[in-house]
């Protein structure tokens, strides 16, 4: 039913679009790409990816290499599918940024093949352009059934090179850095 429902929709938007199309008006008043929408466009591409995490005191860093294979969808949105391996264990990740004129804010979500939870994720692009910070809420890494405020800091050092670091905030409140890696444009 929900399939049939969801077709139905699909139908009439594309019957709507064809009709609103002869008036050369859009069938989504105001849906308009923003400088921002421009902006996400920067992570389109193909990319070498590798990282290295925390895994605790006294223990030697997890490192891994990947691929991460980005494009955009329409003018509003991009995806990303990356494709690593986590202690010996291939890892599926999918991304979607976007950028939510109403609110000001990046929107975006993350999910990976080692655990369920969908990350939604909200941010913004710093004053000079070139740093992403996307915030999200997950499970708690060091107390189970916890949960923790992230963030993914995405640093454009070129257009072909980026810089990304992961954190985490402490009881505390402050930003602990888990992770650090760098993507580089395959070429």
């Amino acid at each position: 039913m929900q399939c049939v429902s969801r077709f139905g929709a699909a139908i009439c938007l594309l019957v709507l679009a064809a009709s609103t199309g002869a008036q050369e008006e859009s069938p989504f008043p105001g849906a308009k790409p923003q400088p921002e929408h421009e902006w996400l466009k920067k992570f389109v591409g193909e990319w070498d990816t590798s990282a290295e995490a925390s895994t605790g005191p006294g223990q030697p860093p997890l490192k891994c290499q990947g691929t991460e294979v980005v494009r955009a969808i329409g003018e509003f949105w991009v995806v990303a599918e990356l494709q690593s391996e986590m202690f010996g264990t291939p890892i599926t990740a999918i991304q979607s940024i976007g950028y939510d004129s109403k609110s000001k804010a990046f929107i975006g979500t993350w999910l990976d093949s080692s655990n369920e939870h969908l990350w939604k994720y909200k941010g913004s692009l710093d004053d000079t352009g070139k740093i992403l910070t996307l915030e999200a809420e997950g499970p708690n890494m060091l107390v189970p059934g916890e949960t923790s405020l992230y963030r993914d800091i995405y640093e454009f050092k070129s257009a072909d090179h980026m810089a990304l670091k992961s954190q985490m905030q402490g009881p505390d409140g402050a930003w602990v850095t888990f992770m650090t890696g760098e993507a580089r444009r395959k070429k």
